[in-house]
């Protein structure tokens, strides 16, 4: 039977990680990997998390299992982060630990679909991994324009979509920093997107996976938070993977929001059912470690202050950028009012090409950059080098 198995291409991301770790030139520059980098290059371990695990290896005394729902002390630890503390409809909301935000996001399909939606709206380009687990969940996939060429969100285009929507379809929307855009919708926009959605009827999902990444914690989930007091249901994946910078212990959760707390043990239910199909239950260390610093009032300041300079380090990077301006035939000015560590830049695979072999500068084919990848040490290097390329 396995032998009739086809075989896939390889993970274009993991081709590219390979060939720059085989590249010898000194001054190469990485900029396809998605995390957060320091201005030194590395991507360390939270100074918050290492005293968070700390804590747990002194008390923890059991890694008996949890269940399927996971931890949910960090479930409800993190519902004030992400819905504020003074949300009105909380009663309506339940939630679930996930291995990461792409659990989150699975699950979220997975229980929507349970519940008859048949397609989800999305926006693209998006997040690669949207398209896969839609498919491999078995839910349609409608696909609407993101951006327009200066580097705004595409509102004509989301319209359209929201309009000629049937009942049954749901729409996949990013809370903030757009991956691989970082092309967010403004205030005004998202009050036009929740006007919309409450007038149409179709089902939320919001995928909320770099809070604190763009301009505040706060400020990055106030979208979210717009269309969830204004529509009777959604589903929120969330992710802890980039903003406590737990990429691999994969700390995720989903947020199912009702149309009362009558209705969230049946919906619970449902998602615990899936869950338990899926993964059976989630790994608890990154979680517990979240839960911890989120139950201690010095951890959380000290999680938010490095939260806070990462933050200012890529919107110092974006700024760094714009002030090039045109860089051979690429507007870089854009980036100064996009957020996130990611951005996608108008190059042919062809220039895209010869900045790997000629600069020792790797990006992604679709022209997506890490913005993190970047420092002050090698920026002006990067702004020549596409310049050059792009003439």
């Amino acid at each position: 039977m396995l032998a009739q198995l086809t075989q896939q291409p390889p993970d274009a991301l993991l081709a590219l990680i390979k060939l720059y770790s085989a590249d010898e030139r000194g001054d190469k520059i990485d900029l396809g990997v998605g995390v957060y980098r320091t201005d030194d290059g590395a991507t360390p371990v939270f100074t918050s998390i290492k005293k968070a695990e700390q804590a747990l290896v002194d008390k923890q005394d059991s890694k008996a299992y949890l269940g399927p729902e996971g931890d949910m002390g960090f479930v409800e630890a993190l519902k004030p982060i992400i819905f504020g503390k003074d949300f009105a409809k909380i009663d309506s909301i339940d939630g679930m630990q996930t291995p990461g935000g792409t659990g989150g996001v699975r699950l979220a399909v997975a229980l929507a679909k349970a519940a008859g939606v048949t397609k989800v709206w999305m926006g693209t380009p998006s997040w690669p991994n949207h398209a896969q687990i839609l498919k491999d969940v078995g839910v349609a996939a409608g696909s609407f324009n993101h951006a327009t060429a200066d580097g705004t969100a595409d509102m004509a285009a989301l319209r359209e979509a929201i309009a000629g929507a049937a009942p049954t379809d749901a729409i996949l929307l990013h809370g903030c920093c757009h991956n691989p855009t970082g092309i967010d919708y403004s205030l005004a926009e998202w009050e036009e997107i929740t006007a919309l959605l409450k007038d149409k009827g179709i089902l939320p999902i919001l995928d909320l996976a770099y809070q604190g990444l763009g301009d505040g914690l706060e400020e990055d989930a106030a979208g979210v938070r717009m269309v969830l007091e204004a529509v009777p249901e959604a589903l929120i994946a969330y992710s802890c993977d980039k903003n406590f910078g737990l990429y691999r212990d994969r700390v995720g959760a989903i947020y199912m929001m009702g149309e009362g707390a009558d209705c969230l043990p049946c919906i619970a239910s449902n998602g615990a059912s899936l869950a338990r199909a899926n993964w059976s239950m989630p790994p608890d260390h990154g979680a517990a470690a979240v839960r911890t610093i989120l139950s201690d009032a010095a951890l959380t300041t000290e999680w938010k202050e490095e939260l806070e300079s990462m933050r200012t380090r890529i919107n110092q990077v974006r700024a760094k950028l714009a002030e090039a301006g045109v860089a051979g035939s690429v507007d870089l000015k854009p980036l100064a009012t996009q957020r996130g560590l990611f951005a996608i830049l108008p190059l042919s695979k062809e220039q895209i090409q010869k900045l790997r072999e000629d600069h020792a500068i790797y990006m992604a084919g679709s022209g997506r950059i890490n913005i993190a990848g970047l420092t002050m040490g090698n920026i002006d290097k990067f702004i020549a080098a596409v310049a050059e390329v792009s003439a």
